[in-house]
């Protein structure tokens, strides 16, 4: 599995995809963050806070994991090196397991330069310090368990067409589904508000962004990567049967 894992990442980053992922991820974030009139602005607030970037993050990363992992298994499939992939001495899971953490760790990546955020809001802080470190450290969690889930849902995605572009649009599709769906239905049936909205991510992570770190809010982002993992090898092995 770690040749898997190292495939992946030295294919990101022997070409611009790594790179520009990166670049697109810090500098929409600091544009809507730190430039851009809006809600997002974080100096318009007033608060010393990080809740405008946890609001934002996910749904760039809506579109951008996306693009990351379409090609997983699509441009396997477009080269026809996926048998050739499939005979390694590998199991299925650890090809797809490999393939996942590969993609994860790029987000990962991606994530670990807006700490720095954290020491410029601090800093902006009256008296200087003042930042919610438990709200702040239980965001960055529930974002890591938002990215893995979304990175699942891309590999998956990826095994169901050969086309890069299909795989993306159908991987943004379930994403913003999850995230966001549930969210808008529950808002559109009376009374069913905390019921509705509990199956989708949007929930579970404000959950989570609050500092509380609650195993239902765990036990269900790793359900839902574990679900759509299960759904990527029964796909390759309907494919190697």
């Amino acid at each position: 599995m770690k040749s898997i894992i190292l495939r992946e990442i030295k294919s990101f980053f022997g070409s611009p995809i790594g790179y520009l992922v990166i670049a697109i991820f810090l500098i929409s974030n600091g544009l809507f963050l730190w430039v851009f009139e809006g809600d997002y602005n974080i100096l318009n607030t007033g608060y010393a806070d990080l809740t405008p970037f946890f609001t934002l993050a996910p749904w760039i990363l809506i579109f951008l994991i996306p693009a990351v992992t379409m090609r997983s298994f699509s441009d396997e499939k477009k080269q026809g090196t996926l048998e050739l992939l499939l005979t390694k001495p590998l199991s299925i899971w650890e090809i797809v397991n490999g393939k996942f953490l590969g993609s994860f760790l790029l987000i990962v990546l991606a994530i670990v330069p807006t700490l720095i955020y954290v020491k410029v809001i601090s800093s902006l802080g009256a008296p200087e310090g003042n930042i919610d470190m438990g709200s702040t450290i239980g965001s960055y969690f529930g974002l890591l368990f938002l990215i893995a889930a979304y990175s699942a849902i891309g590999i998956f995605t990826s095994t169901l067409s050969e086309n890069q572009i299909v795989a993306f649009i159908i991987a943004v599709f379930l994403c913003f589904l999850l995230y966001f769906g549930f969210e808008g239905l529950a808002s559109l049936i009376p009374g069913s508000s905390a019921i509705v909205s509990v199956f989708g991510m949007q929930d579970h992570f404000k959950s989570m962004s609050r500092g509380v770190i609650d195993t239902r809010d765990v036990i269900y982002f790793l359900s839902i990567t574990a679900l759509f993992l299960s759904f990527t090898v029964y796909q390759l092995k309907s494919f190697k049967a």
